[in-house]
């Protein structure tokens, strides 16, 4: 992130599925929930794009 925070991304396979995991370093602006809810939004919003595509 351009202010110094840390995020990792990993995919793994498990048979016929994907799994997606994003480890973040939270910022002091928002609740962590708010950012986890963010990040949430964007994997949906990424599973939706895949399965249409």
């Amino acid at each position: 992130m351009p202010d110094g925070r840390e995020v990792s991304v990993s995919m793994t396979d498990d048979q016929q599925l994907t799994n997606i995991s994003v480890c973040f370093d939270a910022e002091t602006e928002n609740h962590v929930e708010l950012q986890r809810e963010g990040w949430q939004a964007i994997l949906n919003n990424f599973k939706s794009y895949v399965e249409n595509n």
